[in-house]
C-alpha cells in the first residue's frame, strides 16, 4: 500500500505539471481542446491524490509501523479517532493532507465553471495546478508520507525495519478540538488560492468588471468561515488542554494564522465598495495576493523551525523551498498588475470623508496595519538574529500595547461604517444614526466610571461595545419597522423577512454584533486574578469570591498514561456550585493537562492540577477570569452571521 501511495503522489505531480504547461499553451494558442485536456489532468491529479491520502489512512488504521509516519505517529494502543488524526499529526502527513484538500478543491473550482468564465479559467486552471505542482513536489522528494523505515549497519548497507509499536501521538494533539481544528485551518489557508487564482485570471484575461469578485465571493465567505472557526478552535484547546490561563498566547503560529485572517477580512469588506462603487480594484488585487501569501508563510512558520511554537512541527530542509516560492509568485503577480493597471483604474472617486466608502478605507488601513504589527512582531527575533546574531524575543506585552489601541480603533469602525451612506451622508442623517449610539456609549462609560473602573483601555472598550451594540440593534429596527409598516406583518416577521431578503448585509451587521461580544470578552482579560496553593484533603484556598475545597484525589494508569483527577468543591457565598475536576496526565516522558472550568457570563472559575509535591500536596493553580463566556458566544454569532451571509 505504501509504494502505491507513492505511485499516485507521484501521478498526481505530472498531472499538475502537465495541466500547467497545457493551460497556459491552451490560453495562448486559443486551442480548447488543450485546455480541456489541462482540466482532465486535473481531475486526474485530484483522484491520484485522493488515492494517496486513503493509502496513508489505511496505513495508519492496520497499524503498519513499517512506515516511518505511522511508527512516528500512532500506535498499537491509539483510539480509531486518532489514528485518523495522526494523519496530520506528524510533518510528513500534514503535507499530504494539505495536497489532498488543494486538489480537491482544484477540481471543484473547475466543475463549478465547466461552462462559464471560458475567457479566464485557463489562467485560474494554470494558477490552481501550480499551487498543487510546488506542495506535490515537496510531499514527493522532501517530505515523503510513504518512506519506509531502514536500519542502517556500520558498513553502510540497509534492511527494512518494523518496530512492534510505534511512538503514538503527541498528547497534546489527544483532544476533541485537535481531531478538527488543523482539518479546518487548512481549509482556511488553502481556500484562498482560488479567490487569488482568479484574480490572476481576471488579470490575464484583461478583464475591466467585477466578474471574478463575483464568481469568488461565496468561496472567499467559506474560507474567512474555515480560518476564523480554526482560530476558534485552536483557542479553545489552548484555554483547556495547555492550561496556562488564557486563549491566546501571541504564539508565532497562533499569529501565522492571524495574519490572512485579518487580510482576508479587509479583502472581504474592500471589495464591496469595488461592486458597489467601482474603487479599489488595484488595492483588492493587492490585498488578496497578500492573503494568499500569507497563507502560504503559515504554513512556511510552522514547517521552517525559524520560531519556536508548541504548534510547531520539528525543524526540516523545506523552508527555503517555501521562500523561493513565496518570492516568485509575488514577483509574477505584481508584474502583471503593473502591466494591467490600465484595465484597473478606478471608475469613481472618494467624495466625501462622511461615506460609507471612507469607512471601508479606514478600516482596511486598520486591518493592514494590524496585520503588518503582528507579522512584524512574529518575525523580529528572525530579523534581530539575522541582522545583529542575537535573537530578541518579542512577547505579548509588545503585540497588546500595538494591537489593543489599533483593535480599539476597528472596534470604533465596526459600528460606525454601516451609520454612514454611499458616496455622502448629509449632517441631518449623521446626527439621527449616531444619536443613540453614542448616547449608549456615554451611558456605559459613565456607569463603570461610577462603579469604580478605572483600567482606560478596558472602559474605552466597553463604551465601544455599547456603541456597536447599539448601532447594530438600530439598524435591525429601522428595517423592521419599516417593513411592518409597508407589509401590515408583525415585526418578528418582518425582522425574519428583512433578514432573508437581504442575507449579505443583515449577515455582515449579525458579524459586527458579535464583534462586540468579543470585545467585551477579550476586555476581560484586564481583570484577571489568580492564587496558587498546595493543598491535602480538606484544604482550602480562596480567590476572588470562590473558596475551593479539595473533596479528594483519584489516580489510576491505562495503557497510554497514568493520571491524576482532582476533585474541588468550589463555593461562592458559602453555596457549593460544582465540583471541579482538573486532571493531570503524564505519558511517557510529557505530561499534560485538562482544566476544571466553572464558566458563567460574569466570569470562568478556572483551575488547574499542576503536580504533586515531595511531601503528597496537591499544586493547585486557580484563576478567575471574567467575560470569558462572551468570546466563545461571539466567536459562535460571528460564524452564524457568515452562515446568514452565505445562505442562499
Amino acid at each position: 500500500m505504501a509504494n502505491f501511495g507513492n505511485f499516485c503522489t507521484v501521478l498526481a505531480l505530472c498531472f499538475s505539471l502537465y495541466a500547467v504547461i497545457a493551460a497556459l499553451a491552451g490560453a495562448f494558442r486559443r486551442h480548447d481542446r488543450v485546455v480541456h485536456s489541462a482540466e482532465r489532468a486535473a481531475y486526474a491529479a485530484a483522484g491520484c491524490a485522493t488515492l494517496a491520502f486513503l493509502s496513508l489512512l489505511f496505513l495508519l488504521l492496520t497499524d503498519d509501523f513499517s512506515i516511518a509516519h505511522v511508527a512516528s505517529s500512532s500506535s498499537l494502543s491509539l483510539p480509531v479517532i486518532y489514528k485518523i488524526t495522526a494523519v496530520w499529526g506528524g510533518h510528513d502527513g500534514s503535507m499530504l493532507l494539505w495536497v489532498f484538500f488543494a486538489a480537491v478543491m482544484s477540481a471543484i473550482v473547475l466543475w463549478q465553471n465547466r461552462n462559464k468564465n471560458r475567457d479566464m479559467m485557463p489562467y485560474v486552471l494554470a494558477v490552481l495546478m501550480a499551487n498543487l505542482s510546488f506542495f506535490l513536489a515537496l510531499c514527493v522528494f522532501l517530505s515523503n508520507p510513504f518512506q519506509e523505515l531502514v536500519r542502517v549497519f556500520p558498513d553502510g548497507s540497509t534492511q527494512p525495519f518494523v518496530p512492534v509499536d510505534g511512538n503514538g501521538l503527541n498528547p497534546l494533539l489527544q483532544y476533541w478540538a485537535m481531531v478538527i481544528h488543523p482539518p479546518i485551518l487548512y481549509l482556511g489557508y488553502i481556500g484562498f488560492m482560488v479567490p487569488f487564482a482568479f484574480a490572476v485570471g481576471a488579470l490575464a484575461a484583461r478583464q475591466r468588471g467585477e466578474i471574478w469578485i463575483r464568481t469568488t465571493r461565496r468561496w472567499t465567505l467559506w474560507t474567512w468561515l474555515f480560518l476564523g472557526a480554526g482560530l476558534i478552535i485552536g483557542g479553545k484547546w489552548a484555554y483547556i488542554v495547555l492550561g496556562w490561563g488564557g486563549y491566546w498566547g501571541w504564539d508565532p503560529v497562533e499569529n501565522a494564522a492571524l495574519m490572512p485572517w485579518l487580510a482576508a477580512t479587509a479583502f472581504i469588506h474592500s471589495v464591496i465598495v469595488q461592486e458597489r462603487r467601482g474603487m479599489l480594484k488595484i488595492w483588492n488585487m493587492v490585498l488578496i495576493t497578500i492573503t494568499y501569501l500569507l497563507c502560504v508563510f503559515g504554513t512556511f512558520l510552522t514547517r521552517s523551525g525559524i520560531v519556536n511554537s508548541v504548534h510547531a512541527f520539528a525543524d526540516s530542509n523545506i523552508g527555503k523551498f517555501f521562500i523561493f516560492y513565496m518570492v516568485i509568485m509575488l514577483g509574477l503577480t505584481l508584474i502583471l498588475i503593473m502591466d494591467r493597471r490600465e484595465c484597473l483604474r478606478g471608475e469613481r472617486r472618494l467624495e466625501s470623508m462622511t461615506s460609507r466608502e471612507s469607512a471601508f478605507l479606514f478600516n482596511n488601513l486598520i486591518l493592514v496595519v494590524a496585520c503588518f504589527a503582528v507579522f512584524w512582531g512574529t518575525m523580529f527575533p528572525v530579523f534581530s538574529e539575522w541582522i545583529r546574531g542575537v535573537k530578541i524575543s518579542v512577547g505579548p506585552v509588545f503585540f497588546n500595547k500595538i494591537n489593543i489601541p489599533v483593535g480599539l480603533l476597528l472596534l470604533l469602525f465596526t459600528g460606525v461604517g454601516p451609520l454612514f451612506a454611499w458616496r455622502k451622508t448629509p449632517a441631518a442623517s449623521m446626527k439621527k444614526s449616531f444619536l443613540r449610539p453614542v448616547f449608549a456609549a456615554i451611558a456605559v462609560a459613565t456607569g463603570l466610571l461610577a462603579g469604580g473602573m478605572r483600567d482606560f483601555y478596558a472602559l474605552v472598550c466597553f463604551a465601544l461595545c455599547a456603541f456597536v451594540i447599539v448601532a447594530v440593534i438600530e439598524e435591525f429596527y429601522r428595517g423592521a419597522r419599516a417593513r411592518g409598516r409597508s407589509t401590515g406583518e408583525s415585526l418578528p416577521l418582518a425582522l425574519w423577512r428583512l433578514i432573508s431578503k437581504n442575507r449579505r448585509r443583515y449577515g455582515g451587521n449579525i458579524t459586527h454584533f458579535a464583534v462586540a461580544l468579543l470585545f467585551i470578552g477579550f476586555a476581560g482579560n484586564a481583570f484577571n486574578r489568580e492564587a496558587n496553593g498546595y493543598m491535602r484533603t480538606g484544604d482550602e484556598m480562596r480567590i476572588g469570591g470562590y473558596t475551593l475545597k479539595m473533596a479528594g484525589l483519584r489516580e489510576g494508569q491505562t495503557a497510554d498514561y497514568r493520571f491524576g483527577e482532582l476533585h474541588l468543591e468550589a463555593y461562592k457565598n458559602g453555596r457549593l456550585i460544582q465540583t471541579l475536576k482538573p486532571e493531570r496526565r503524564v505519558y511517557d516522558g510529557q505530561s499534560t493537562t485538562t482544566v476544571g472550568v466553572y464558566s458563567t457570563p460574569k466570569e470562568d472559575m478556572y483551575v488547574v492540577y499542576a503536580g504533586m509535591t515531595e511531601d503528597m500536596r496537591c499544586e493547585v493553580k486557580a484563576r478567575v477570569n471574567p467575560l470569558v463566556f462572551w468570546v466563545w458566544a461571539g466567536s459562535i454569532l460571528m460564524l452564524a452571521g457568515t452562515l446568514v451571509a452565505l445562505w442562499k
